[in-house]
């Protein structure tokens, strides 16, 4: 499912405190079990909750959270563009207007109804469309279990400017088969093996929500789980 995938323009925003790339992860976390940051380690009771923050207000979200003690998670990418009649590298989110927050349903209920210095509709939670109603009516909101979102992390936390958004269709899959890269930028990332403009690429998917691809993978760097 790739729900995002129209979302997904080049308009582009200051870099938010957290996005995860390689260089920026702390020390520690080349000790941790995840291989990602060790701020991201399971808690007890705690949810990975997807919001849209519109009106670009992802960078101010983001702070407000990290002033609240929430954990967050905003995927980047670098995009080449025209300035001024010169290329340039510009950092801009993988999922435009997207924070991931890390709270438990309380944590991230108070977050939403305060939202940072704007009106309360600029921070929304993104629903999960295949659950029914809530008793306030209203779909609850989409969730990522905790490995999935590791894995998510670990997909999008390299500053290689080939990780992109995809569609189904754009997924030639080779075979059905779940497997891991063992090497290279991307190693420890699972998904499934499909060529996507011309390349071998490893594809993560966040169910209801999108579908992400790796930069080239040889198939040296990659062994079947399952």
């Amino acid at each position: 499912m790739n729900a995002l995938l129209n979302a997904h323009t080049t308009r582009g925003c200051d870099s938010p405190p957290h996005i995860g790339f390689a260089s920026n992860v702390s020390p520690e976390a080349q000790s941790s079990d995840t291989g990602v940051s060790s701020e991201y380690a399971r808690k007890e009771g705690y949810c990975w909750f997807v919001l849209r923050a519109t009106y670009n207000r992802v960078n101010g979200a983001t702070t407000k959270a990290k002033n609240e003690g929430i954990t967050t998670y905003v995927p980047m990418h670098y995009v080449q563009k025209m300035i001024v009649g010169k290329k340039k590298r510009i950092l801009q989110p993988l999922l435009p207007n997207i924070l991931f927050i890390y709270a438990t349903r309380e944590q991230a209920n108070r977050f939403v109804k305060k939202s940072p210095d704007a009106p309360s509709s600029s921070i929304k939670y993104y629903l999960n469309r295949t659950l029914p109603p809530e008793a306030n009516g209203k779909n609850p909101p989409l969730t990522i279990p905790y490995e999935a979102m590791i894995n998510f992390i670990k997909a999008t936390s390299t500053d290689s400017a080939h990780v992109r958004i995809v569609t189904a269709e754009q997924c030639h899959y080779k075979t059905g088969d779940t497997v891991r890269v063992i090497a290279g930028e991307f190693q420890g990332v699972t998904g499934k093996v499909a060529r996507i403009a011309g390349q071998q690429r490893i594809v993560v998917e966040i169910s209801g929500l999108c579908l992400v691809a790796t930069a080239y993978i040889p198939t040296d760097f990659i062994e079947i789980i399952k």
